[in-house]
């Protein structure tokens, strides 16, 4: 793969067209694209089969064989550009960087193209989940579990914004993703007879005394208003972490962090 193009100048279309990129969600929907910022996190999405369409590199940082080396397993090779460091640090997201830059084809993640590969299921669902660094901490606890799928009900945000690819550390490339509404989803769990277990304060039993040891999804709701009446209707069981000091409830991904690793914890014994 050779370098199709240099660009020098920020004030070049594709450069511009990419900034719209990185910074509206409406563009990414537009162009069915978004942009990963790191080697990481790009050879995290290439093992995950997506598509990358361009690659951009600043030579004063990374050198071409190191970014020829990212995509050398891939199917489709991707455009590669070569960029002055101006042009890498407009569009550079982070910053501590790496020099490189992909253009990727985003995903759908549709319940219909889900698969568990488990039939004894764990999966954390999370009901409209609104800060990118709570969707990027549930995915990297996803991540270190090995769940079988996550699964995002009514989402409120845009799973591939810069901040949730870099709250995640990646993780976003490397969980089962099905995003769906809230009847959607309950109803794909049923079908699957996957019990569901909603972390609630009312009617509740405290979570060390469930049984998580057959097909189950966790169910967390935002800390502000919790679950809507629909997971709670639909819920197998209401569960609740036992608080000790004087709050009612902990940080989302810190509570889902707790019930997660309780099923880990039973189904290892």
């Amino acid at each position: 793969m050779n370098i199709s193009k240099h660009i020098s100048s920020p004030q070049n279309a594709m450069i511009k067209q990419l900034v719209l990129l990185q910074e509206k969600s409406r563009e990414r929907r537009k162009q069915d694209a978004f942009i990963i910022e790191g080697k990481r996190e790009i050879s995290l999405a290439i093992k995950a089969d997506y598509e990358i369409r361009s690659l951009l590199y600043s030579p004063d940082i990374i050198s071409s064989g190191m970014v020829l080396d990212l995509v050398k397993n891939t199917g489709k090779q991707p455009e590669l550009i070569e960029v002055s460091d101006a042009v890498y640090q407009k569009l550079a997201y982070r910053t501590s960087t790496e020099g490189v830059i992909a253009v990727v084809k985003t995903k759908k993640h549709a319940l219909h193209d889900l698969q568990l590969k488990n039939k004894n299921a764990l999966i954390l669902v999370a009901e409209a989940p609104e800060k990118p660094g709570n969707i990027g901490a549930l995915l990297r606890t996803a991540d270190a579990a090995a769940l079988d799928a996550v699964l995002i009900a009514n989402p409120k945000g845009d799973l591939y914004s810069p901040n949730i690819i870099r709250s995640s550390v990646g993780c976003l490339f490397t969980n089962n993703i099905g995003i769906g509404s809230t009847s959607e989803i309950v109803a794909f769990l049923k079908e699957k007879h996957i019990h569901i277990y909603c972390a609630a304060l009312s009617a509740s039993e405290t979570y060390t005394k469930t049984n998580f040891t057959e097909a189950s999804a966790i169910v967390v709701g935002t800390e502000s208003t919790g679950l809507s009446e629909a997971w709670l209707k639909a819920s197998t069981q209401n569960i609740i972490i036992p608080m000790e000091g004087q709050i009612d409830s902990m940080n989302v991904s810190v509570s889902a962090a707790i019930l997660i690793f309780e099923a880990k914890r039973q189904r290892s014994l």
